[in-house]
């Protein structure tokens, strides 16, 4: 496919994102960008926000993995059910009970000023992370189909990609976040089962065929019961349960479109059938995975080394041109479906939680939210590049590696927080949550050479909560 054509389909796409953005954000002022006024169905949240929590990195990172680790991250997947009953239960009661705009807020009111402003900042700080990921990812894929061929450096590409989703963000904020994301999701999901029923054309197998094909190749495991392995189903059902918890419950950019539901009822119900969806979801995604190596093997396919590259080769140059269409329309929306939302969340939390711009009047909030949406912006733009320079791991492995360290801080003040009468000497706060992830990151490489191989894997996000935990525990007092 020709990077022209490309282009013009990326270009399509966007300006129906803008049509909507117009739309959407009309008569919008600060109060909308932020909440979406709090009256969002809660079907469309739902559908949303399966492309938000999915991203770029399930729709390359999760096919291309199954090369290195077949169905093992389903066991990640099983846990994320039990991660969503934790919110159902316990987070979205607490956030709809204190209204809250941000939801670090509550460590304001539980805590102190420190906390809150400790909490905060390591959103920033993983969101940022996590959202210059699922960038990169996309980024590099435009720079495969369009931007090589006509010699143009990844910079460039990085900056387009940044440079279109401020443009159709910057006004509605979160209400236009809400309908682009559920066209978005669409578009990802249609991608994959078009790619799915084009391989099964090629190999000549219907649906029951794939699947009976796809359970007896060796890429269909699902279950590592050694405990010492990294990817040991104890691991990783509860490393899914608590990312869960600190990704989506404890992060203001999934919990923001939560919040623009009508009522707690409303989020509730939202939040119960896109945990459901979700499991099926990722199996289709595991499952395109394993035909992809399968088709790959039986076809003498050369593959790259970098497990991420499988999708896109395959599918732009080996499949049929309507599925490379898809692909590149696919991948589009799965990436720009977080991604915009990420930068939303950054924007809504440094407003509300740093410059506290409710106490200014429209036309100054205005000024100062746009400034803060652009300088995120930029953010985002120089940390992708640093990525490009030194990730040589599968972009979902670097993804939960990260939000080990980062996420950690917020699960120990969280359950402390919900779990705890006591209060803390809340100036001590931040050394506190600065001190857990170093610890954590050095016993993350000691433990295996003290418990002879054992590895944390993804539970480092435990430890690290759990030290957190303690910390605070060590400099709290009585609550008065």
């Amino acid at each position: 496919m020709s990077p022209t054509i490309v282009l013009s389909l990326i270009g399509g796409y966007f300006l129906a994102l803008i049509l909507l953005s117009r739309i959407t954000s009309k008569g919008a002022d600060t109060q909308t960008f932020f909440t979406a006024n709090r009256n969002s169905p809660w079907y469309l949240v739902a559908f949303g926000m399966i492309g938000a929590s999915l991203s770029g990195v399930t729709f390359i990172s999760v096919p291309g993995e199954v090369g290195n680790s077949a169905f093992t991250y389903f066991q990640m997947v099983l846990g994320y059910v039990l991660g969503y009953f934790v919110i159902i239960k316990i987070l979205l009661p607490l956030y709809y009970r204190l209204n809250l705009i941000s939801i670090y807020e509550y460590l304001d009111q539980r805590f102190g000023f420190w906390s809150y402003k400790t909490g905060a900042f390591f959103f920033l700080i993983s969101r940022t992370i996590g959202a210059a990921f699922r960038l990169f990812l996309v980024a590099g894929v435009l720079q495969l189909t369009i931007f090589d061929a006509w010699k143009i450096p990844f910079e460039v590409s990085v900056l387009v990609t940044i440079l279109l989703i401020w443009i159709y963000t910057f006004r509605g904020g979160i209400k236009t976040i809400v309908i682009t994301d559920t066209l978005q999701t669409f578009f990802m999901l249609l991608a994959v089962v078009i790619t799915l029923l084009a391989i099964g054309k090629e190999m000549d197998l219907g649906i029951s065929e794939m699947t009976r094909v796809i359970a007896d190749s060796d890429w269909s495991k699902i279950f590592i019961w050694d405990a010492n392995n990294g990817r040991n189903f104890y691991k990783m059902f509860f490393s899914g349960a608590l990312i869960t918890i600190v990704m989506t419950g404890l992060d203001q950019d999934m919990m923001q479109k939560n919040l623009t539901c009508r009522s707690l009822k409303d989020a509730q119900k939202n939040m119960f059938w896109f945990s459901l969806s979700l499991i099926f979801v990722n199996m289709l995604f595991l499952g395109l995975g394993a035909l992809l190596y399968i088709y790959a093997q039986d076809s003498g396919t050369a593959l790259p080394a970098n497990s991420d590259d499988v999708y896109p080769l395959l599918s732009m140059n080996y499949f049929p041109a309507v599925v490379g269409v898809f692909f590149i329309l696919g991948i589009t929306a799965a990436a720009y479906s977080s991604a915009d939302s990420a930068l939303t969340s950054l924007t809504t939390s440094f407003c509300v939680d740093f410059l506290n711009i409710d106490r200014y009047e429209e036309k100054l909030r205005r000024t100062l939210r746009l400034a803060v949406h652009i300088g995120f912006s930029v953010l985002l733009f120089f940390v992708i590049l640093v990525f490009n320079w030194i990730n040589d791991d599968s972009v979902i492995n670097s993804l939960f590696t990260a939000a080990g360290y980062t996420y950690g801080p917020l699960l120990g003040m969280f359950t402390f927080g919900l779990f705890s009468k006591k209060a803390v000497k809340d100036k001590w706060a931040p050394i506190i949550a600065l001190l857990s992830p170093l610890i954590s990151y050095f016993l993350n490489a000691l433990i295996p050479k003290w418990f002879d191989g054992f590895q944390l894997g993804f539970l480092v996000l435990l430890l690290n909560g759990c030290l957190t935990l303690a910390g605070l525990l060590l400099i709290s007092r009585k609550n008065n």
